[in-house]
C-alpha cells in the first residue's frame, strides 16, 4: 500500500476485501466487521512504518557523516554492515508475511524466529557499535578472564530468545500452564509425538516449550554463576535481569500467556540482551 494508510470509507472497503481473501480471515479471522479489521490493521501498519522511519533515521544521517568524513573507515563499514543488515531485516519481513498468505492462516514459525533473530542481532551488533565508541575497556585482569563466560552467557542469551520465538510461533506457550511441573510431568510425553522426530523440536508444543523452559533456566544459572565469579560483581544488573525475566516468563506461563505479559516477556528479553553484552564488553581489554 505504500505509507499512507486507507483514506476514507471507500479504501477501508477495499483494505477489507483484499484481507478477506487470505487464509487468516478465511480459516480464523471470518467473523471480522471492517471496524474489527482495522484494530488488527493499525498494529501492522505502525510497525511496518515505523521500520521504514527506523531505517531513514539510520542511513540519512550515515551517509551525511559518510560524505563530511565525520568517522573513519573501520567505523564506516561497521556502520554500512549495520545498514545492510536493516535492508536484509526488511527483506525477511516480507518473505516471513508471505508465509502466511498461501494456505495457512497465520506465518512460518521458522521465518517468524528468523525476523526475529536477525532483529535481535542488529541491536545487539550496533549496541557493541556503540559501546565501542563510548566506553573504553578498563582492562580489568580478573574481569578479562571472565570473557568466555560472559560470551557464553550473550549466546545463550539469543539462543533463549530464538526458542522462545518459536514458542510464539506455534502457540506453544499455551500448551501448558503451569510450572514446575509440565501438566503433571517434568518432561512430557508428548515430546516425541512427531514423525520424523526431529521436526519435534520445532512444530510439537510440548517439545518446544520444554526445550524453551531448559535453555532459559541454564540461563539463570549461567548468569547467577558469572555473577558470583566476576570481580567487582559487574555482573550484577544482568543477575538482576534474568531473574526478573524468569519470573515472568512463568508469570506469562500461569496467565495464559495473555498479550500485555507476553509482550512484557519479550521486552524483558532484550533487556537481559543488553545487560549480557554490557557485561561481555566490560570483560574486554585495551588490546
Amino acid at each position: 500500500m505504500g505509507w499512507l494508510p486507507p483514506l476514507g470509507e471507500a479504501e477501508w472497503q477495499d483494505a477489507f476485501i483484499r484481507y478477506q481473501s487470505t487464509p487468516e480471515f478465511r480459516k480464523v479471522n471470518f467473523w471480522m466487521t471492517v471496524t474489527d479489521f482495522k484494530g488488527i490493521f493499525w498494529l501492522e501498519y505502525i510497525h511496518r512504518v515505523w521500520g521504514r522511519i527506523i531505517g531513514l533515521v539510520y542511513a540519512l544521517p550515515f551517509l551525511y557523516f559518510l560524505w563530511r568524513r565525520y568517522i573513519d573507515q573501520r567505523l564506516g563499514i561497521r556502520l554500512a554492515i549495520g545498514l545492510a543488515l536493516g535492508v536484509l531485516q526488511g527483506l525477511l519481513g516480507w518473505a516471513m508475511v508471505q508465509s502466511g498468505l498461501v494456505d495457512r492462516p497465520d506465518v512460518s514459525q521458522y521465518r517468524l524466529a528468523a525476523h526475529l533473530g536477525l532483529a535481535i542481532a542488529i541491536y545487539g551488533y550496533l549496541l557493541w557499535i556503540a559501546m565501542d565508541v563510548l566506553i573504553k575497556p578498563q582492562g580489568d585482569r580478573q574481569a578479562v578472564r571472565l570473557r568466555f563466560h560472559a560470551d557464553t552467557v550473550v549466546a545463550w542469551t539469543f539462543l533463549t530468545a530464538i526458542t522462545g520465538a518459536f514458542v510464539a510461533g506455534i502457540d506453544a506457550g499455551r500448551a501448558y500452564n503451569t510450572f514446575p511441573l509440565m501438566g503433571r510431568e517434568i518432561v512430557p510425553e508428548a515430546m516425541f509425538d512427531l514423525d520424523p522426530w526431529i521436526i519435534n523440536f520445532f512444530e510439537n508444543a510440548a517439545t518446544v516449550q520444554f526445550i524453551h523452559r531448559a535453555v532459559a533456566i541454564l540461563l539463570v544459572v549461567a548468569v547467577l554463576a558469572l555473577w558470583l565469579r566476576s570481580p567487582r560483581r559487574i555482573g550484577a544488573w544482568l543477575a538482576v535481569g534474568v531473574v526478573v525475566q524468569g519470573g515472568v516468563g512463568v508469570g506469562t506461563l500461569l496467565m495464559g500467556v495473555e498479550i500485555w505479559i507476553a509482550a512484557t516477556h519479550q521486552a524483558g528479553a532484550m533487556v537481559v540482551l543488553t545487560f549480557a553484552l554490557w557485561t561481555a564488553h566490560a570483560c574486554r581489554d585495551d588490546s
